[in-house]
């Protein structure tokens, strides 16, 4: 009897380490492939991020090879035109049998940041600017906008700009040349951005706006192809900007005048503000040529790179001139 019942702890005994051995090595397997997928997924993010390099840098190449042929910017031009799905089978590592197909595929486009009202316009020096104020309420009014948010974001603008200290005048020097402030003198003209005083962050994209009460997620999807946050205050591109954004710019245009004005162009190009006005002389004046351009120095690309199930999209800035290029900054969608 007592021999039975150790045959049957014998039993039990190897049934327990048998599950046991099979558990460890079910797990040591588990663990590894966990290991070999999050190498495998290091691996496509780094391919992604090397190919949407290239592709800002061959972007880059564009812009400069079109500046160095034109100065003037349109939407007939290489860069202008949006690149589709485009395979890169021969230039990835899939990791995949040479007879498999491969979903690598590089997309984007380049767009014109000067197209759109830049919100960096509002203010300057601290100071709240009137007619960029007004333009940018008309653009709200012609987006079916509330155009009194326009004040609240000329302000949040203002307050994250610094007031340059002025200093007196130094007798005898042409122009009233200015000394640099002296820390133990009194000063009226103090920076906004005192250390008594609050450090507000500069507007950097568009969802910023969502920190200014009246706005909301709604209100930046509509704003989206129309407002833009640039590093410096820029002109309006006629060539590439929307009737919505153009009617905005001029005092004297209303959203009909803006629409034909567009249309115009899409039959041909403006050149220069002397033949635009041509063309309009009762809608265009001489003052509006502190805010029309014809050329862009701003550009936003936008990249899409998908490796097989896993997509890798970014947005990044380049500054343009006549010396070249460069990258501002870079953002993953």
């Amino acid at each position: 009897m007592t021999l039975k019942k150790q045959d049957g702890v014998a039993v039990v005994t190897a049934l327990l380490l048998t599950t046991l051995a099979i558990t460890i090595v079910a797990s040591l397997f588990w663990q590894q492939q966990v290991q070999v997928r999050s190498i495998e997924n290091q691996r496509f993010q780094l391919q992604k991020k090397w190919v949407l390099r290239g592709a800002l840098d061959w972007a880059g190449l564009i812009l400069r090879e079109d500046r160095r042929i034109s100065k003037v910017d349109h939407l007939g031009e290489p860069w202008a035109v949006n690149l589709g799905d485009t395979r890169l089978d021969q230039y990835v590592e899939n990791g995949r049998a040479d007879t498999e197909d491969s979903d690598a595929t590089l997309s984007g486009q380049i767009s014109d940041a000067q197209a759109k009202f830049n919100l960096t316009n509002l203010a300057a020096n601290g100071q709240v600017d009137p007619r960029e104020l007004a333009s940018f309420a008309k653009l709200l009014s012609n987006l079916s906008l509330d155009p009194s948010l326009a004040q609240r974001v000329a302000s949040q603008i203002a307050l994250t700009q610094d007031k340059v200290i002025a200093g007196p005048q130094q007798p005898g020097q042409p122009g009233g040349a200015q000394n640099p402030p002296n820390p133990s003198e009194k000063s009226d003209s103090l920076s906004t951005i005192a250390n008594s005083e609050v450090q507000f962050l500069k507007f950097s994209q568009i969802d910023d706006l969502l920190a200014i009460p009246g706005f909301s997620v709604a209100n930046i999807v509509r704003l989206r192809n129309f407002v833009t946050v640039l590093p410096v205050p820029t002109k309006i591109n006629v060539n590439t900007t929307t009737a919505e954004v153009l009617s905005a710019r001029l005092e004297n245009v209303s959203l009909t005048d803006a629409a034909l004005m567009i249309a115009t162009r899409d039959r041909a190009y403006f050149l220069d503000f002397e033949r635009f006005k041509l063309n309009f002389p009762d809608k265009v004046t001489e003052a509006d040529v502190k805010f029309l351009d014809f050329q862009t120095n701003f550009f936003v690309v936008n990249g899409r790179v998908r490796l097989n199930k896993s997509l890798l999209e970014v947005d990044a800035l380049i500054e343009r001139d006549d010396k070249g290029t460069q990258i501002l900054w870079v953002r993953e969608n």
